[in-house]
């Protein structure tokens, strides 16, 4: 693979999370090590470093076809591979409906996957999209990485973030970085299930923020969403738009009156698929090959940082676009035909060959943590005083 994409996997913490937990550690395929590390640089961070970021936090550790987060796996099916995560509590009955069979809460695996195996990838996805199941098969095609234009100062600008887990979360927090003023949205239904996982993590990309907690099956909460929106400089909405236009928000509204919407989904606005960062990753082709030419994950949930980054970097372009970011695409975009590699022992550690020589391979680091994350809501009142919405 190239000198530069070896060196900047090398150095980015993602290869020790990556292959079997008894081999060596792999290089995975392309250069989104590469691509993370010119994005951060936009922003007076080491990109590259930030794909591994949570696994430091974590200790989460390589799995080879089981992902670091222990969520989603990678399971043969009739005609190739797919990855399938199991994260969310109904998840194991979405599932036994994918496959027509029913499947036990404790551990749906083993059924699931001899289910899997005789299931062709187009029924695969086909169901999954319908059922809302986050699971796809892996396609291995190679595309583009995506244009950014110039950037502009976002400094003092108001930010709404309908952002919850990494992605949203982690472009509001970049774009505060840039000097951003940003609110984050949660509803007392669905709150930000990060708030449940590593608390460090969480106040890494939330510490500096303001908190606001809205229910949209209230009236007067329903007029303060819209006047909050409106109010906004730039919105990030990081779930399938029916969700935001059920609260009665509409972006391309929104757009017309000069406001940047930026919209982070698996696969574009038009796409009613669901997917967390390891399976839309994995089913895009971002996938290492073991000594038997086996598919096991890259890294830990790495399409969720890479779109985190991306996301933000286009937000600081023009005012007044509407930024469809599909996280497949963006994965897809830094897969340009280098195939990754294996690192080898060296001394006390793990070395990546390069042409410029052998790069001792990085673990995964962590940021200092600027202070605690607000709690949920703590901030509601307040935001919508100082902004005159009542």
């Amino acid at each position: 693979m190239g000198t530069d994409a070896a060196a900047d996997w090398a150095a980015s913490g993602v290869v020790p999370l990556t292959g079997h937990a008894d081999g060596p550690p792999l290089v995975p395929p392309g250069r989104a090590a590469s691509v993370a590390a010119e994005l951060g640089s936009r922003f007076g961070v080491d990109g590259a470093a930030l794909l591994a970021e949570r696994a430091a936090f974590t200790g989460h550790r390589r799995a080879g076809r089981v992902s670091a987060g222990g969520s989603c796996r990678l399971v043969p099916i009739a005609d190739g591979w797919a990855a399938v995560s199991c994260a969310r509590p109904d998840d194991p009955a979405l599932l036994g409906a994918l496959v027509e069979h029913p499947l036990p809460d404790d551990d749906p695996w083993p059924l699931l996957t001899a289910a899997l195996a005789g299931m062709p990838a187009h029924d695969l996805a086909e169901r999954a999209e319908l059922l809302g199941v986050a699971g796809a098969p892996i396609r291995e095609a190679a595309g583009a990485v995506r244009s950014i234009g110039v950037p502009r100062s976002v400094a003092g600008l108001l930010v709404v973030s309908f952002g919850a887990l990494w992605a949203g979360p982690l472009c509001a927090h970049l774009l505060a970085r840039a000097g951003a003023r940003v609110v984050t949205v949660e509803t007392p239904s669905r709150p930000d299930g990060a708030r449940r996982g590593e608390p460090r993590f969480h106040a890494l990309l939330h510490a500096g923020e303001r908190s606001v907690v809205l229910d949209p099956s209230v009236s007067d909460a329903r007029r303060a969403l819209a006047a909050l929106v409106e109010a906004a400089d730039v919105v990030i909405e990081a779930s399938r738009p029916r969700a935001l236009r059920g609260f009665g928000l509409d972006a391309e509204a929104a757009v017309a009156r000069g406001t940047t919407w930026v919209s982070i989904t698996a696969a574009g606005r038009a796409s009613n698929r669901i997917g967390f960062g390891d399976d839309v990753a994995a089913a895009a082709g971002l996938v290492a090959r073991d000594a038997e030419g086996l598919p096991v994950f890259a890294g830990d949930a790495i399409a969720d940082p890479l779109t985190g980054l991306t996301a933000a970097a286009l937000a600081l372009t023009a005012p007044g676009a509407l930024h469809d970011v599909a996280m497949a695409e963006v994965v897809a975009g830094t897969l340009d035909g280098n195939t990754g590699g294996s690192a080898r022992r060296e001394g006390a550690g793990w070395v990546v060959d390069t042409s410029s020589g052998p790069v001792p391979v990085a673990a995964p680091r962590t940021r200092p943590v600027p202070g605690p994350a607000p709690a949920s809501g703590a901030d509601t009142a307040a935001v919508l005083a100082e902004l005159g919405i009542r």
